[in-house]
Parts: structure tokens; sequence; C-alpha cells
């Protein structure tokens, strides 16, 4: 059995590095998989407006309705800047959906699995959004929004992420930050963590216990992925198989 976890693509045009490198390992991945895990972000920004005016990312729905016909399961767990994901993922996909985190058996271990952008509990301000941006007036709201407002939104979003990404990473520890959520979760019976949201690549096991977490790095600049195989957790770069 195999799984593989991603996260954080952050995809914008095809003829993107990171785009076309993920369309060439989705192809790989055809008939070879049991579960593709998307942890979130996987697009720079993806609303599931009605008309799907965002048609430079028919590629990657291609690949990844190649996959489950091929008998892959689909799971996705919604970012901060990918919500709301509508008919395409729910229906065409045949995707399971999670807006939040989620406890999952695999392949005999209980995983918590999540993007991770509620795990820095101190980042209240986003939180705040979050909680606003997620609201069922908000989804409701999607179905009325002209075409013409994806492109504005979205740098919005572009602009308020990249701003606020130095900033953060320079305030808060993430690796100290995720090994003391992995700690809590001990309690609750769970065997490990898997988290995309912080562009950190670490797998390590929680001190004097068995208990792993994988932080998945992104598929921008370190093209790392996780990766579930015979009950092993690991972490993977994709950019050393390259030709």
């Amino acid at each position: 059995m195999r799984a593989i976890f991603i996260a954080d693509a952050h995809l914008m045009l095809p003829d993107d590095t990171n785009y076309r490198l993920l369309l060439r390992f989705l192809q790989e991945l055809e008939g070879k998989l049991d579960t593709l895990y998307i942890m979130g972000d996987l697009f720079d920004f993806w609303v599931g407006f009605p008309s799907h005016p965002l048609t430079h990312y028919d590629a990657v729905l291609d690949a990844l309705e190649r996959l489950v016909e091929r008998g892959c399961r689909l799971v996705y767990f919604e970012g901060n800047h990918d919500f709301h994901l509508g008919s395409i993922f729910s229906q065409r996909l045949k995707a399971e959906i999670h807006s939040g985190p989620a406890i999952e058996c695999v392949q005999g271990k209980r995983l918590y699995i999540c993007h991770g952008d509620q795990i820095n509990r101190e980042d209240r301000l986003y939180r705040l959004l979050r909680f606003l941006l997620r609201t069922r007036l908000v989804a409701a709201g999607v179905r009325h929004f002209p075409p013409s407002w994806a492109e504005k939104i979205r740098e919005r979003l572009q602009k308020r992420s990249q701003a606020g990404y130095s900033v953060k990473t320079a305030r808060w520890d993430y690796r100290q930050i995720i090994l003391d959520f992995a700690r809590s979760l001990q309690s609750e019976g769970c065997d490990g963590l898997v988290t995309g949201h912080f562009h950190l690549a670490l797998r390590e096991d929680v001190p004097e216990s068995s208990f792993a977490v994988l932080s998945l790095g992104d598929w921008m600049e370190q093209f790392t992925y996780g990766e579930m195989l015979d009950g092993e957790l690991r972490l993977m770069s994709y950019s050393e198989r390259e030709p």
C-alpha cells in the first residue's frame, strides 16, 4: 500500500517549473497509488466558482481525474489559499474534502492530518480571518460572485500572504510549534502528525516516543512530499529524481 501527501505547491501558471513538475509527478503516480492526500494550498488561489474561471488549472484537474480513474482515492484538506472547493472536486473528482483536521488510520497508524494553519494558536488575527472566510455566508456568496472577482481576490490573498510570511517566520519558531503540537496529540492516541502550511520540510520523532512528525515542506522550491509505504512515514524529495 502506498499513500502520498503533498502540500503548498501554490500553482499559478502552466509554464511555471513547479506546475510542470507536478504534472509529471502525477502522471508517474498513475496506477501506483492507493491514496493521494492533498494537504492544502495546491493552488495559489482556488474557490469553486460555478462558472470555473480558473481554467489555467485544467491540466492539473485532468491529471487528478486520471489518477482517480486508475483507482486512487483522493482526499483534499483545504488550505488558506484553496477553500470552498466546489463541485469540480466533490463531484467530478469524487474527492473527500476536509475543511479542518482529521484523524485517519493509514496503514495501521492513526495519523492526525491537517493543512496546519490552525496549529499556531498565537496567530489570532489569521485565525479570525480563517473563521470569517469559511462561514456559510461566504460559501453561499461564491455562487453569486462575478467571475471577474476571482483575479482580484487572488491578488489580495497573494499580497497578504507574501507580506506576512517573512514576518511570521521571524517571529515564531515553526519547528518548535509543530513539535509542541505533536506532543499534545499523543494523549489522543495518535501515532503521527502530517502537516503542511509552514513550508518547513522535516521528519522527526517526538523525543522518547515513536510518534512520527512529518512537515511536508513545499512544492515551490523544495519539491518535497510525504510518503507512507508499508506503515513507514517518510519525507521525500522529487528534485532528486529528476533526469
